[in-house]
């Protein structure tokens, strides 16, 4: 029997791995040059040469080593990436300034919103920053990023920008879509309450109607984008708005959102990236997801020996990532082997990778799968190479019915369960869980995107 993944080469440390790769497959485009630095960015501390002190890939020694590796090939190859490093993207924050807004950032609050949004700029890698007010239309911040980060109050201090009784997410976004530069990275901090002026003899089934039609036409217009959102929750003490009734004193938590816009293909250079961690995932989210996220391979390899392995299999150390003289366990019948997996790249919360229940596994001979991030603990002189960036790995079990098998795992992409709980289409009362509209939003976002998918999928091929 044989199995054989085709992922990556199968010797040497990951960055070898995947240079090694690069040469054999032709691969050597700027993509694979990404993928070979997010394998560096994400283990800085084992790859003290290639980075420096601030984490920046060093492309001299990085080509160095590159070439290296491309002499010791039979015949010898060389790779030149001068221009495929890219400098350090700017960000733009755009914040709402709606009078619904105002109460998260009262005296009497813990002000949960402004320290996301301080987090977000104090721990963002480059230094070109840039701020914004945002209702109506999109007003220039006439502070400094200084004064915004010390500012106690900066619903006081920006009083009179714009009109805050409403929110033009349509001139909002295709403002902030059409201005944006390519490898950029925009921040729009809001409540997510679409209130464009003159709608208040509308229905709700119509304002519904009108921005699902808008997220999903933005997306469609702009298919190189990705929106990364984020909902939080922070005090809240004042006048809230509902669509359809009087101003409501409410006083307790209040859901709110960083969205990250940028082209796809810089949220998939950053997402490997460690120092992007809290720009992409930020720490005290409830909820984070990606829309507009292509299908792309991720770095995978065989982990020879591993304890819950079953069965018998040696690797052919002449053809990649294949193992030859696979047997089932004598007494069972059952194989089973092991992947290592990174999927930091992918930019997906945690307990969603961990959940096997997101996993589409398709063979004939019913091959099954279990799924758990890498801990520190699996980590021993034999396994070292295997593990060594990767995050997750993927136990497969099951026993051998065809001669020739297909084992297809899919990571599947849908649409967030969170949702459904978070939206509502009555805001009369206001409370700590839900938004009025956002499920529209979102689901035009989704939709607009391409809907269901997969975010990865790999390809196990099984010969008796």
């Amino acid at each position: 029997m044989l199995v054989a993944i085709v992922f990556a080469a199968c010797t040497g440390n990951p960055v070898e791995r995947a240079v090694r790769d690069a040469f054999l497959t032709g691969d050597t485009t700027a993509a694979r040059y990404d993928s070979i630095c997010h394998l560096i960015t994400a283990s800085p501390d084992h790859y003290e040469q290639f980075v420096d002190d601030k984490g920046v890939i060093n492309v001299a020694q990085l080509q160095a080593y590159i070439n290296e590796v491309g002499q010791g090939l039979r015949p010898p190859m060389t790779w030149n990436i001068t221009g495929y490093g890219l400098g350090e993207p700017s960000l733009a924050i755009y914040f709402e300034r709606s009078g619904s807004m105002v109460p998260y950032d009262t005296q009497g609050g813990a002000g949960q919103l402004k320290k996301a949004v301080n987090d977000l700029i104090n721990f963002f890698p480059g230094s070109d920053v840039a701020i914004h007010i945002v209702n109506d239309d999109i007003y220039p911040y006439q502070g400094s990023v200084d004064d915004f980060l010390q500012d106690r109050d900066i619903y006081a201090s920006t009083a009179g920008v714009g009109n805050a009784a409403t929110t033009d997410f349509k001139r909002i976004f295709e403002k902030i879509l059409e201005a944006q530069p390519a490898g950029s990275i925009a921040v729009l901090v809001t409540d997510m309450i679409y209130s464009p002026a003159d709608t208040r003899e509308l229905s709700v089934e119509k304002i519904f109607n009108e921005e699902q039609s808008l997220a999903m036409s933005l997306m469609k217009k702009y298919k190189d984008k990705s929106f990364i959102v984020s909902r939080f929750s922070g005090d809240y003490h004042g006048n809230y708005y509902p669509y359809n009734g009087a101003p409501v004193s409410y006083n307790g938590q209040r859901p709110f959102y960083l969205i990250v816009i940028a082209d796809a293909a810089t949220l998939d250079r950053l997402a490997g990236d460690s120092r992007y961690a809290r720009l992409l995932a930020p720490p005290g989210a409830q909820h984070t997801f990606r829309f507009n996220q292509p299908t792309r391979d991720v770095d995978a390899n065989l982990v020879l020996d591993w304890w819950q392995d079953a069965g018998r299999y040696r690797l052919d150390r002449d053809a990649a990532l294949t193992l030859t003289n696979v047997e089932g366990d004598h007494t069972t019948g059952i194989l089973a082997f092991t992947v290592a997996v990174n999927f930091a790249p992918l930019c997906l919360p945690p307990e969603y990778l961990a959940d096997a229940a997101n996993y589409e596994v398709r063979s004939q001979s019913g091959y099954t799968l279990t799924v758990r991030p890498i801990n520190e603990d699996d980590f021993n002189n034999n396994n070292r190479e295997y593990l060594e960036g990767k995050t997750h790995l993927l136990f497969f079990k099951g026993k051998p019915a065809t001669p020739r098998d297909e084992l297809t795992v899919a990571l599947r992409r849908t649409y967030p369960t969170w949702v459904a709980g978070a939206t509502t289409a009555d805001d009369r009362v206001p409370d700590a869980t839900t938004t009025f509209g956002l499920d529209q939003v979102l689901r035009g976002l989704y939709d607009g995107s391409g809907g269901d998918g997969t975010y990865t999928q790999l390809t196990i091929h099984l010969n008796k």
